[in-house]
């Protein structure tokens, strides 16, 4: 037995008790050993990359026996392969990312030193989401190593096979002082949250990161939400009608539509909006010539989130609007038994629908109309920010607009999931589709304090006789100069006075 075996006896102590005993055991062997070399970090990324690829097989099995029904080719393409370029750009540039930046180069030549040095934070808690149990614990987890720090990680228990593989794996590739997997129901994920952890990341929905941030708050620890949304598509009116429509709904048709930045709804021209829905249909049709017989079509995670899919349908029906669900020949679909969801679209909704306000996560499109595009910015601003827009058209003035005059957490044109291509572009969501951001140098920086360092060797004071009595006549003078400057500048910059170069109240 182990150490921190014995640290931990499961019959006499609390599961946050013993969580609280691996979180510890991290903190005491971060602080014995210090901020790693770049040598120790890139060695821990290459284990975590190893655990995934060594073991591809067997992670594919269990999400597909944790879904009962799901493309094991999707599966490796957007769990495992998906991650892969991600965590070689952070690998990569680890030794460029922990230089320290240097400031006040001048000052250098009379004895002032200035620089901000990254440090690690400490030990860092990642709580994974179900609908990518794999890639989105490994990814982030990666980025934290990076940094130079602990990871634990708590897997989601709706995907309990990947989590009980997962588990397994990571104590025969780590040290539990390095890494460890945490697994258990809702309970042990609120015992989880509430952890002085240095910073917690979690992925899910706004309802449930409300709750983890509540509990980190009691700790005053900083927490990384990546959340979800609504995610808004635009069909310009010089958009390529049958491009649109095929890219929008497969790609709402991704893991079966549990993808946080699926399409949600899509604005389309009002005169162009049966040809948008006739191409969706055929391109769903043949993309999906069977459906309850075949393996690779996915289904919905577990009996809850189908229940909940069928009702947010079964509300719009009843209040009016037109469904539209693509089935094939012979089948009957929605089947519970398999939780298998036909394709399907929603048209006429209106916001007393459920399907309005609530996010899908499942195989369902909304499609809108617009007559200006004024219409659509409106919208979507009068709602919670997502976590992706896309466009479908040329990269025009109306794009431009469109960008500038609303909020989210990426954009993506002409394409499904494009925002997230350059390994380097920062990864997250803003107000209800999240804080915080990951991916890239972005991932580095979170999980990193920027910790800045000034020094002098200059016989004479150069802040404390500013600051303190008594003072020199000196110090009056340089702040009389000081405030003159700083008048004649922003009085010359506003072109009179101040007061009459506001912004009139139209622009504010």
């Amino acid at each position: 037995m182990s150490t921190l075996d014995r640290a931990i006896d499961t019959s006499a102590v609390s599961p946050r008790d013993e969580l609280l005993a691996l979180l510890e055991s991290q903190q005491r062997s971060f602080v014995a050993g210090g901020p790693p070399d770049a040598a120790t970090r890139r060695n821990r990324i290459d284990r975590l990359v190893a655990l995934m690829v060594d073991n591809s097989d067997a992670l594919v099995d269990a999400l597909v026996r944790d879904f009962g029904s799901k493309s094991r080719l999707g599966t490796v393409s957007t769990e495992i392969v998906g991650s892969i370029s991600q965590i070689e750009h952070t690998r990569a540039n680890i030794p460029k990312w922990m230089r320290e930046t240097r400031l006040l180069r001048a000052g250098r030549a009379v004895g002032i030193r200035a620089e901000v040095v990254p440090s690690p934070l400490g030990v860092v808690g990642i709580i994974g989401p179900w609908n990518f149990p794999v890639h989105l614990v490994i990814v982030p987890a990666a980025a934290a190593f990076a940094a130079g720090n602990r990871v634990m990680i708590k897997m989601s228990e709706v995907t309990a096979a990947t989590a009980d593989l997962m588990k397994s794996l990571a104590a025969q590739y780590f040290d539990p002082r390095e890494l460890v997997v945490v697994t258990g129901d809702t309970g042990v994920a609120a015992d989880f949250s509430s952890l002085p952890f240095d910073h917690l990341f979690f992925t899910g929905s706004p309802g449930v990161g409300k709750l983890v941030q509540r509990a980190a708050a009691e700790n005053l620890v900083p927490v990384t939400l990546e959340l979800g949304g609504k995610n808004p598509v635009v069909v310009s009116p010089q958009a390529d009608i049958r491009r649109a429509a095929s890219r929008t709904v497969l790609g709402r048709m991704v893991n079966g539509g549990q993808v946080c930045v699926c399409p949600d709804y899509v604005f389309v021209p009002q005169h162009q909006v049966d040809r948008f829905v006739d191409t969706a249909k055929k391109t769903l049709a043949n993309a999906f010539p069977s459906i309850v017989s075949d393996p690779e079509y996915p289904a919905s995670v577990n009996d809850a989130n189908y229940q909940r899919v069928i009702e947010l349908i079964d509300d719009a029906r009843r209040q009016g609007a037109i469904i539209e669900s693509v089935v094939p020949h012979g089948e009957t679909l929605p089947d519970p038994t398999s939780r298998k969801i036909a394709p399907t679209i929603v048209r006429g909704v209106d916001d007393r629908m459920k399907i309005a306000h609530e996010e899908i996560f499942g195989p369902v499109l909304v499609v809108r109309t617009y007559s200006d595009l004024a219409e659509v910015v409106d919208y979507v601003n009068a709602r919670p920010s997502p976590l992706v827009t896309y466009w479908f058209g040329p990269d025009r003035d109306d794009f431009r607009n469109y960008v500038r005059n609303t909020r989210s957490g990426g954009v993506a044109r002409n394409e499904f999931g494009l925002q997230m291509l350059p390994a380097g572009a920062p990864f997250g969501g803003v107000g209800n589709s999240g804080m915080g951001a990951y991916h890239g140098k972005a991932g580095f920086d979170t999980f990193s304090h920027h910790r800045t360092a000034v020094g002098s060797d200059l016989p004479l004071s150069v802040t404390t006789s500013s600051a303190v009595a008594p003072f020199g006549r000196g110090i009056q003078q340089f702040a009389d100069l000081t405030i003159r400057i700083a008048r004649r500048r922003a009085r010359r910059r506003l072109g009179g006075d101040p007061r009459l170069s506001s912004p009139s109240n139209a622009d504010l």
